[in-house]
Parts: C-alpha cells; sequence; structure tokens
C-alpha cells in the first residue's frame, strides 16, 4: 500500500477500515495488538523529516525503536543510513519489517534488542507512561542524536527535547479522533544529540 503522506515508500498494512483489535478478535492481555499493521502519525512523520534531511542519518547507524512495521528505519535506509536495525519486542513486528524492507529494496537488520548505533530513531513511542519511561531511557543510549515523532499523546517530556519541524498528517479516521493530526519531530537534548544536525 502506497502512504499518501509518503509516496517513497509502500507497506503491507491493514485494510483502511480496520481498526487496532480488529484482527486479534478483541483485546487479549497476553497478546500484543498488531501495532505494526498500521502507519501511526508519529512514525509517517518521522519518515517525512527523514526522506527530507538525509543528512541526519546517512553515512550513520540507526536503530528503529519500536519499530513496528519498520517503516521510518526503511526511511532511514533510503536517506542513506550505513546500517539500519529494527527493534522491537514483538515477533511479529520484526517479521512485518522484514518483509516491508524488502518489498522497498533496502536492507534492515532486526532485533529484539537495542544495538549500539549512532542515531535512534522513534515513531510514536510516548503513548502511555511506561512505554514513554522505557523508550527515554533507550534514546538515551544514541551516540549521536535521538530523533522522535510525536503527534501529542501526552507523555512526551518536551523540556528535554528541541522541536525540529511539524507536519500535518493525514490520519485514518477509525484509530484516531479526526481525519489529521499535527505531528512534530523532537530531537532528545544532550551532549551528543545537541552537536548533530539535519
Amino acid at each position: 500500500m502506497k502512504l499518501p503522506f509518503l509516496p517513497e515508500i509502500a507497506l503491507d498494512l491493514a485494510p483502511e477500515h480496520v481498526r487496532l483489535f480488529d484482527a486479534t478478535g478483541g483485546y487479549r492481555s497476553d497478546t500484543p495488538p498488531p501495532f505494526w499493521s498500521f502507519a501511526w502519525p508519529g512514525g509517517l512523520a518521522l519518515a517525512r523529516y527523514l526522506i527530507d534531511h538525509p543528512a541526519a542519518v546517512r553515512g550513520r547507524t540507526v536503530a528503529d525503536l519500536g519499530a513496528g512495521s519498520g517503516l521510518v528505519g526503511i526511511a532511514a535506509a533510503l536517506a542513506g543510513a550505513e546500517r539500519v536495525t529494527a527493534v522491537d519486542t514483538d515477533p511479529a513486528a520484526l517479521g512485518a519489517a522484514r518483509r516491508n524492507a524488502a518489498a522497498n529494496g533496502v536492507s534492515v537488520d532486526t532485533s529484539d534488542r537495542l544495538p549500539a548505533v549512532d542515531v535512534i530513531v522513534a515513531g510514536d513511542v510516548f503513548y502511555s507512561a511506561p512505554v514513554a519511561a522505557a523508550a527515554l531511557k533507550s534514546l538515551r543510549r544514541a551516540r549521536i542524536a535521538a530523533l522522535v515523532g510525536d503527534p501529542g499523546r501526552g507523555f512526551l517530556p518536551e523540556r528535554l527535547f528541541e522541536e525540529l519541524a511539524v507536519y500535518d498528517v493525514p490520519v485514518r479516521r477509525v484509530l484516531e479522533d479526526g481525519d489529521v493530526m499535527r505531528t512534530r519531530i523532537w530531537r532528545l537534548v544532550t551532549s551528543g544529540a545537541a552537536s548533530a544536525g539535519p
């Protein structure tokens, strides 16, 4: 499926009318929902940013944290990253990332552990307090920069980040509260991240 906001990339996603738990037959606490079968606004905006600002990742090792479909990692690979690793705890997501990378003609490694890399990218990972805390801890491991796409879900500690860009991202009404979400690209402000630029 081609994405209107990101025509450079095609993904194998759930059909437009499908909601998050439709594919699993309803909520079950022992089975993670198939987040990987949707392109979320934070990931879409961050992928657009990387395609538009390839210097952010070109020639660098990159980890796509909470990779889901692999969208942001694929964008990093298309932007010229030296090596990309899609990182997710859901084996189904890692399988989706491998399939989507192959369909887009790029090489993306997969792992359930975060490797040591220059740049960490993360789309839409600040959606709950526990996940946000774990994501922030992981983002601080980037050697050069940590970049985040976030549509304002409420758990991003903005005081620790520098805003780089804003996008109005088309979204699925069955997943969100409207047709467009204003989504920001942020860079974690640390000694390494502060010196990195697009």
